[in-house]
């Protein structure tokens, strides 16, 4: 038997590479002359770096960088395709694990650390930049990292801005004649599944402003911000991202990006997907296994297992999610490609022993469903019932 493994993590508890370690044990267990494949995925979130190099076969650079508040933080990007092609997370630069709760705050947090990213990867000599955006720590609008490239923006004193969105409403003039030439011989694609708009009720601020440290009244001073500075960037470039669906993600990095760099955007775990050559892994499998920490709404919206199903269905192979809950109605997975799905939690406890115990509840789950995939190998095929044309009378 052939067992493609290809999780995304349990966040806040296991990385994708110890998740699929977990389910292969599992497999083991029971289907001890298996072939397991393991190919940890993400979706452009966290963990996005390590799960495309370590699938596509590339390797990983380190720098030291400007983290979210100013600190120095050392970041990682991954390298692909013979130095063509760079994988950056804003996750590792400007995160929002990078930032203890107590001092989250996105008045002054910075995305200048991804722009020091993407300039170490053109320095490599990369062309083809895959930008994934989830974790964001900022509200920034991808001021920072247009700042670290080169593109300057002053106040009406003639003075350069600081970091932060709290100093967006100072813009009173955009100077990008000093971007990073490079650039425009760049492919830059955005990997992210939000949607939201830079500004308004669904917008980066009143959505993720919370979560990043911001109380009400910042909420509406950061939202005022990104307006001004959407306003600006079109009366300087020409371009419109106030309404562009997934100008929000990241705080707004959306919008720097399709402003500053021509970047496009795509379904996170659709361009990880293709960018490892997920298809051709699949097609030398007999079962496919994934899963993440919590299956939800947001799964249905095209996160990690169901795009990892549509891939494995269109080439006719079955699919089983293994996640550590499940809050969403199965009917609808099961219509997304999911062919079953399971919980790892046994009998009832507090999230944080699930968490804590999460790798035995991987395997054991797992090694449950290879015994009932053993047990069905095991069943005879159903007999057609033919009495049926009897049984009318």
């Amino acid at each position: 038997m052939n067992v493609l493994v290809a999780p995304d993590s349990y966040k806040g508890s296991l990385g994708a590479s110890e998740v699929a370690a977990c389910m292969e044990e599992g497999i083991l267990q029971v289907f001890p002359d298996a072939r397991v494949v393991k190919i940890p995925i993400a979706d452009g979130g966290e963990g996005t770096v390590d799960a495309v190099v370590n699938a596509a076969g590339g390797t990983i650079v380190r720098e030291r960088v400007t983290g979210p508040l100013g600190d120095p933080v050392t970041a990682a990007f991954g390298i692909l395709d013979g130095g063509k092609t760079a994988v950056i997370e804003i996750a590792q630069a400007s995160g929002y694990a990078l930032v203890p709760a107590h001092r989250r705050n996105p008045l002054i947090a910075t995305t200048y650390g991804t722009g020091q990213l993407i300039r170490a990867a053109l320095d490599r000599g990369c062309r083809r930049l895959i930008i994934g955006l989830g974790g964001s720590a900022t509200n920034d609008g991808g001021a920072g990292m247009a700042q670290a490239l080169g593109v300057k923006f002053y106040d009406a004193a003639g003075e350069e801005i600081g970091f932060g969105g709290e100093r967006l409403g100072d813009i009173a003039r955009i100077d990008a004649s000093g971007l990073d030439p490079r650039l425009a011989e760049c492919e830059v694609l955005i990997a992210s599944d939000v949607t939201n708009p830079l500004c308004g009720p669904s917008g980066a601020s009143a959505v993720y402003g919370p979560q990043k440290g911001a109380k009400p009244e910042m909420v509406h001073l950061l939202d005022r911000n990104l307006l001004h500075y959407g306003r600006m960037i079109e009366r300087t470039l020409g371009i419109d991202v106030v309404e562009v669906k997934g100008a929000g993600a990241a705080g707004g990095l959306g919008a720097g990006l399709i402003a500053f760099l021509s970047a496009t955007m795509h379904r996170g775990i659709e361009l990880i997907l293709e960018t490892i050559r997920f298809a051709e892994r699949v097609r030398e499998a007999d079962l496919v296994l994934t899963g993440e920490g919590r299956t939800d709404r947001q799964t249905a919206f095209g996160k990690a297992p169901v795009g990892v199903a549509r891939v494995a269905k269109a080439l006719g192979k079955p699919v089983i999610c293994i996640s550590g809950g499940i809050l969403h109605p199965v009917d609808e997975l099961h219509e997304l490609g999911l062919d079953a799905l399971f919980g790892i939690v046994q009998s009832p406890m507090p999230l944080q022993e699930a968490m804590e115990q999460a790798p035995a509840l991987i395997r054991q789950a797992t090694a449950e469903i290879m015994r009932a995939v053993r047990l069905a190998q095991s069943l005879p095929p159903m007999a057609l019932d033919q009495n049926k044309g009897n049984n009318d009378g």
